[in-house]
């Protein structure tokens, strides 16, 4: 691709421009959660469902963590037609794995045994999740299909194309959700499941229509560059695999933050909160995990544009988590919790500590999403697993002392080691990347 912006032409509007859309589909799938959530508390016996879909979607979301890199793969590897059918295939030979080990994980003897038996959750609750993680078998599939083609369209400067398909799987999900949830006496987190299920299909086909013109252009040109004329499925593996170790340590830190809530005082009333803070934390959350693509497509292949892409983070960084602090220490917590999110007063008194403690997360989360794209696009993609491994260990240390030995309350203790293993991450890759940026500079 020939590079976006010509050295002294970028401009912070330029920035933002190309980030909006991203971030707008980032904002679009943040809203998921609550809305969800907000479904499911308006439905019989809300503790248990909404307990069940925080700790189903969870479980998916580990399934789904290989794949989850693939947006900066495609975006950073998709030259030619040549590099794009050696990703693509990379792409279906993975996607095919995860959705085998997410129908190997249905099978009840397996699933009831890590659930109740290693979790401890309580017979009713792994029941719903149950149903749940079978109806969102399709998702780590169509995960990876969609991000494969969206790094393609991002790395082409169509970012409106990825906003685009995030709004029709805003309109799948909503249609399913309310006809399930105005129609059918199926429970809460079945209605959830069903929802994100669909409307993650629907978004994978729209990004592959999208994205027809740009391969069109690609195969006719199938011109092969100096770099992607190496590129194999060694290569791509060599590359990939230390961003889908980090995606897993990141999201497969899960199962124990679940595991330790549930030996924690107050572990239903936690599992049924936590869901509704991290899902309204990662409406902010996700502006800045949007930024990852834009530094890897627009910091130049020498960072030249670094100072301009580092001015930007510092801005984004203060408006998300100022805007979230402003309401996490200010009543409109009890707006958002109550009357949005649909929790009772006592639960949403439970969640208040839990909100104030992560309220600051999302600068923590546009630093280490800057810190990330400068080494993947330095190809330095192992010093990013070994930062999210002192981020997973730093998040079991704190909850074993937390929970074993202050006998804190289980949410209270997830957002504390959230927040400690963020920064011992960001620590961790602030040297590296400054290396980075000099060497290139």
């Amino acid at each position: 691709m020939n590079r976006l912006y010509n050295q002294s032409d970028l401009t912070q509007k330029d920035v933002f421009k190309f980030w909006l859309p991203l971030a707008a589909t980032w904002l679009m799938m943040s809203l998921e959660g609550p809305y969800l959530a907000a479904l499911i508390a308006r439905l019989p016996e809300p503790k248990f469902n909404l307990a069940a879909y925080g700790v189903a979607f969870s479980l998916a979301m580990i399934v789904e963590a290989p794949v989850i890199m693939m947006m900066s793969a495609s975006t950073a590897l998709v030259k030619d037609y040549k590099s794009f059918l050696e990703l693509r295939k990379f792409n279906y030979r993975l996607s095919l794995a995860l959705t085998i080990g997410m129908i190997v994980f249905s099978i009840p003897p397996i699933f009831y045994f890590f659930t109740e038996n290693l979790i401890g959750l309580p017979n009713t609750v792994a029941y719903l999740t149950h149903i749940s993680i079978m109806l969102l078998i399709p998702w780590p599939g169509a995960i990876g299909y969609r991000r494969f083609y969206q790094g393609i369209l991002i790395r082409n400067n169509q970012t409106r194309f990825v906003a685009f398909g995030t709004v029709i799987r805003l309109i799948s999900m909503s249609t399913v959700a309310l006809i399930l949830y105005l129609l059918t006496s199926i429970p809460g987190a079945s209605v959830g499941a069903s929802a994100l299920s669909s409307a993650v299909i629907m978004e994978a086909i729209a990004s592959r229509l999208m994205a027809n013109n740009l391969l069109k252009k690609i195969k006719a040109t199938n011109s092969v560059s100096g770099d992607s004329d190496q590129l194999s499925q060694k290569s791509i593996f060599t590359f990939y695999y230390p961003l889908a170790l980090t995606s897993i340590l990141t999201l497969g830190v899960q199962p124990f933050v679940t595991f330790f809530i549930g030996q924690s005082r107050m572990a239903l009333e936690s599992f049924a909160v936590l869901p509704v803070v991290t899902s309204f934390v990662f409406i902010f959350r996700g502006l800045g995990l949007s930024y990852q693509e834009v530094v890897i497509a627009l910091i130049g292949d020498n960072f030249e544009q670094s100072e301009k892409i580092k001015s930007f983070a510092i801005k984004l960084a203060t408006a998300t988590a100022g805007t979230l602090m402003i309401i996490a220490f200010s009543p409109l917590r009890d707006f958002w919790l109550q009357n949005v999110s649909g929790l009772s007063q006592p639960l949403a008194q439970f969640a208040h500590l839990p909100l104030m403690i992560m309220s600051f997360f999302p600068a923590m989360t546009v630093l280490i999403s800057f810190e990330r794209a400068v080494l993947v696009k330095s190809n330095h993609t192992k010093t990013i697993t070994i930062g999210t491994a002192t981020e997973f260990i730093s998040i079991i240390v704190v909850l074993a002392i937390c929970i074993k030995y202050f006998d804190l309350v289980g949410a209270v203790t997830a957002t504390i080691s959230f927040v400690i293993g963020r920064m011992a991450a960001c620590g961790y890759l602030f040297s590296p990347v400054i290396r980075a940026l000099k060497v290139k500079v």
